[in-house]
């Protein structure tokens, strides 16, 4: 009787510290504190961040891709160094990324071998094929406008290092969005034929810039846990409607026309309606059959294999130059090198 006495008073006090460590953790997030990677957190608030940090550092990487096809081609030296730049900064935000979600104790490896797999997902705008030059400012206009409006608010996002994260990615990618406003600008201000080649590539990326912010609110499955627990700070439909108010005097600026029939201002709401989004054509491209998914996740398996030799040589290096931070700087600097350099890599 003792020993079930016993068993029984743990159980009550283990119990006891769980709910105890739960109501501090429900009274941050309330007050507006950060969670930090120490701190007790509950284990789905974990999973959840783990999911979105995972998805968006993974759509950091794919995006590359899309416009990396143009550096080549680009129309002027001074175009083809701002897109340089700009994929440069693209493989900084999923290593920002990629590093964030490893405080919650899941490797980079790990999480690029579910990319591989086809477990986890990045954003469907990636899997459209950019057709033309003007392609690149579109993105840079509506795709990085939609992702700003998406992730301002993540920078008051309740976890500490995704937050400070959102911060410095907020800033490069308001300067991409400014490029591509100014590249869409310069030609659609050009000859006719850039005109028009300008209106043809927002046709293409205004129905799948508005997809970026998710399904309706309605059919997501995580959105109202997030907001809850303030990893998210909006809905999808609030973003979307935003960003729509946002773009409409921005193309008109511009001298585009949104492909929208049905979007006009309403005066009672003080906002715009907008047509109906193809959310048939949305989860298509999401289930892995939209036009580029299978291009996209191979030219990411092969550069992740082409790369391998760069890591072991980077971690050979790191082992080899570990042991000598006693006897001088260099080995530390060497170790630390080694590991910026691995990181890289793998990014």
């Amino acid at each position: 009787m003792t020993a079930v006495t016993t068993g029984t008073a743990v159980e009550a006090t283990v119990e006891t510290t769980a709910e105890a460590y739960e109501a501090a953790f429900d009274a941050a997030v309330a007050a507006d504190e950060r969670i930090e990677p120490r701190d007790w957190m509950p284990e789905a608030y974990r999973a959840s961040l783990v999911r979105q940090m995972a998805q968006h550092a993974h759509s950091e990487i794919i995006g590359m891709q899309p416009e990396a096809n143009w550096i080549t081609r680009a129309p002027s030296l001074r175009r083809k160094a701002i897109l340089m730049a700009k994929v440069q900064d693209e493989a900084g935000h999923g290593l920002y990324l990629y590093s964030a979600a490893e405080t919650l104790g899941t490797s980079r490896t790990e999480l690029l071998d579910k990319l591989h797999a086809g477990r986890q997902k990045y954003s469907s705008i990636f899997n459209y094929p950019t057709l033309t030059w003007a392609d690149v400012g579109a993105i840079g206009w509506l795709v990085d406008g939609a992702a700003i409006t998406n992730q301002v608010p993540l920078c008051r996002c309740s976890y500490g290092p995704y937050a400070r994260a959102m911060v410095r990615i907020c800033k490069e990618e308001s300067f991409h969005q400014r490029q591509g406003y100014e590249s869409l600008l310069a030609l659609s201000r050009g000859t006719p034929a850039q005109h028009e080649m300008a209106q043809d590539a927002v046709n293409r990326w205004w129905w799948p810039s508005l997809m970026m912010f998710g399904p309706p609110d309605d059919e997501s499955a995580h959105s109202a846990q997030s907001m809850t627990w303030k990893i998210k700070r909006h809905s999808n439909d609030e973003l979307r409607q935003r960003f729509v108010d946002i773009c409409v005097p921005q193309a008109e600026t511009l001298g585009l026309t949104l492909p929208d029939p049905d979007l006009k201002w309403n005066e009672e709401r003080g906002q715009h309606d907008f047509g109906a989004i193809d959310w048939d054509e949305f989860r298509e491209v999401l289930k892995g059959n939209g036009p580029c998914n299978e291009q996209r996740i191979s030219q990411r398996r092969r550069a992740h294999e082409e790369g391998a030799w760069v890591r072991e040589a980077a971690t050979a290096y790191a082992a080899k130059h570990s042991g000598k931070g006693a006897s001088g700087d260099s080995g530390t600097g060497g170790a630390r090198s080694a590991r910026l350099v691995e990181k890289e890599a793998t990014a």
